[in-house]
């Protein structure tokens, strides 16, 4: 706890300098607004935010807040604030598991895969597809989905305005997706294997975990 306690304080000074540098970026621009500087200032500053909010979040596990009340918080299902926050351990090797993505285009062919089912273009999704979902997600799977999907929400009328959210659970690389429909948002969940194969693709609400 001290170590943690430590590293917040530091962090927290560093935020707030940078915080500070950044106001007074904003404040004294003269003539044409330095726009990149801007954006890089800012981006150091969010970046410092995050690693304080997760030091935040362990400090607050530490002292026995659920992932409920943290979720609650944050405005997120205890599931998402755990998968972005958690230190799950691995059944398997009794080793912290490793969250990190190794897929740095996993957003972009999430979206093209995706694009590809929603339009019918099943030649060139499957292309990315591994053996077991390239033997089940049938031309009639897909069909059938898609049609479970238009009798809950209408018709797809395009993508969400928010980015795609990439994490890694487990040994996969999952991205979910916004999406709209004429009588409701969905999201769609696309999973990778560790051989960067599609292992899973889904139509879902925005609410599911």
């Amino acid at each position: 706890m001290a170590d943690s306690s430590t590293s917040l304080d530091a962090l927290s000074v560093q935020l707030a300098q940078q915080a500070s540098d950044l106001a007074e970026a904003l404040g004294s621009l003269l003539g044409t607004p330095v726009h990149l500087d801007l954006v890089r200032r800012s981006r150091g500053v969010d970046e410092m935010a995050g690693q304080v909010l997760k030091l935040c979040v362990q400090q607050a596990r530490d002292a026995g807040h659920t992932w409920q009340e943290i979720g609650d918080l944050l405005g997120v299902t205890r599931q998402a604030a755990f998968q972005r926050f958690g230190k799950p351990i691995d059944p398997r090797t009794g080793e912290p598991m490793d969250k990190t993505v190794h897929m740095a285009d996993a957003a972009e062919r999430a979206l093209a895969v995706v694009k590809d089912v929603l339009e019918g273009r099943m030649d060139r999704a499957r292309r990315s597809f591994n053996a077991e979902v390239l033997e089940a997600f049938t031309d009639e799977v897909r069909a059938d989905g898609l049609a479970t999907v238009t009798g809950l929400v209408g018709a797809f009328e395009g993508f969400g305005e928010g980015e795609p959210f990439v994490r890694r659970i487990g040994d996969h690389t999952v991205v979910d997706i916004p999406l709209n429909y004429e009588a409701g948002d969905m999201k769609a969940r696309v999973a990778f294997d560790t051989e960067e194969k599609v292992a899973g693709i889904f139509v879902l609400a925005p609410e599911a975990p």
